[in-house]
């Protein structure tokens, strides 16, 4: 068939939509923003139609309550904001995950539909390549009953295995959107001296997974003065680009997939885009093979750094919700996380502030408290147990928890808490029998 030929409206897209379908949009970056800013048109003409996404950038219409009511359910691999905003309604769930499985049992669940994400430009053959994502999209490209992708001149080109052939291209939407943007987190004092922490327990020549936000990119400040480092990454960020802009990641040590800055998916800022744009240096690869822990075991020296909301004294780390409520989502934490510590002198490393203000529930007035904790608030979703916790940092220092026992960790965990909470931990730690007199 001709390209032209499987050229669409975005009304004849919408069209194609029928009640109690299943569909799957791309993640973050790589979301339908020309369908979905349209989608809340077909409400009340459909019924049950089940969306399915993962780390939704932005807001729109349909997903309105009154409109979301006529006709939407939402599924979501990873909560952000606005769906955070909907939960409450009834129509948005969550769907528990580590990320390298995502696809995969998605499609045991549920078949998709319609899968919708963006493009870049279809070549001369018909074949385009996914724009910045493919954490589950080829996955669920191979068994949905159509694909529909926004393509736009103004969409990079991304090298690495993320061709979707002529073939299993249903249809294509002209536009001429730019990818949505993630500004860069601003990193604070805290930030900053967990970066130093962090700093020091990479060394060059050390192949690093890292996210986005202030610790993040307080973390990429700090590591300016490293040499040789590499990437393997589930996510791509404007942190990371500026380090290879800066020759501090050449990626030229890796023992696996050297030359290659390796990762699933990209969300940034505008500049970041234009760099992946047909840049040889960038790998992106399905996140069924980027975040399985074999893979990410297979390069040397791995350093894999994440985020978490809530840790107890055991080493039990909450990085999605806040007790019953679904905050964010697990990611690639758990993916990469064991994955790096099976990497010949690999490094796990779970990053936290001390302390949090948070609202109570009963004055409604903010107040400080210890994210490092006798135990995970009630209804807490552990997303790392405490088996796979490596290193724990705070502002307050970094310690390693490997093969500790528990009375150990305890102690450990206990010397990186905020200072003016830590006789109550200890105390606590006692009452708890961690600790034996």
């Amino acid at each position: 068939m001709n390209i032209k030929d499987k050229i669409v409206t975005v009304d004849q897209a919408l069209d194609m939509v029928q009640s109690g379908f299943n569909l799957t949009t791309g993640m973050a970056a790589a979301e339908p923003v020309a369908f979905q800013t349209r989608l809340h048109e077909i409400a009340g003409k459909v019924k049950d139609v089940t969306i399915t996404s993962c780390l939704q950038t932005m807001e729109y219409k349909y997903m309105e309550p009154d409109i979301l009511a006529q006709s939407f359910w939402l599924d979501a691999w990873f909560y952000t904001p606005a769906l955070r905003r909907l939960h409450g309604t009834g129509r948005v769930s969550f769907i528990p995950n580590c990320l390298h499985y995502a696809g995969r049992k998605r499609n045991y669940a549920k078949k998709t539909d319609i899968f919708l994400a963006s493009a870049s430009m279809p070549d001369e053959d018909g074949n385009v390549r996914l724009s910045c994502s493919n954490v589950y999209e080829s996955v669920i490209i191979s068994q949905a009953d159509k694909v529909i992708l926004e393509c736009s001149p103004n969409i990079p080109r991304i090298y690495g295995d993320c061709v979707v052939p002529a073939d299993k291209v249903s249809h294509i939407i002209m536009t001429d959107n730019y990818l949505p943007v993630s500004p860069d987190a601003p990193s604070n004092e805290k930030d900053g001296m967990i970066g130093e922490h962090i700093a020091k327990l990479i060394d060059d020549g050390d192949t690093i997974q890292v996210g986005i936000g202030g610790i993040p990119n307080a973390v990429c400040a700090s590591i300016h003065g490293k040499r040789g480092l590499g990437v393997h990454t589930e996510m791509m960020t404007t942190g990371i680009m500026r380090l290879m802009k800066a020759g501090v990641i050449t990626n030229a040590k890796k023992n696996f997939n050297p030359g290659k800055a390796v990762f699933a998916f990209a969300f940034g800022t505008q500049e970041m885009y234009e760099y992946m744009h047909e840049n040889k240096e960038l790998y992106m690869a399905s996140g069924a093979w980027v975040n399985d822990p074999y893979i990410v075991g297979l390069n040397d020296n791995m350093v894999s750094i994440n985020t978490t909301i809530e840790v107890d004294l055991m080493g039990q780390c909450c990085s999605e919700t806040i007790g019953y409520k679904q905050f964010s989502g697990s990611g690639g934490q758990t993916d990469t996380a064991i994955g790096a510590q099976r990497a010949v002198n690999g490094r796990s490393i779970i990053a936290l502030y001390s302390t949090a203000n948070v609202k109570n529930p009963k004055t409604g007035e903010r107040e400080e408290i210890s994210k490092i904790v006798p135990m995970l608030k009630e209804g807490a979703t552990v997303t790392l147990s405490r088996n796979d916790v490596d290193w724990v940092v705070t502002e307050y220092g970094a310690v390693c928890l490997r093969g500790l026992d528990i009375k150990s960790r305890v102690r450990k965990m206990i010397s990186i808490a905020h200072p003016k909470y830590r006789e109550e931990l200890e105390r606590r730690a006692y009452e708890l029998e961690y600790l034996i007199r």
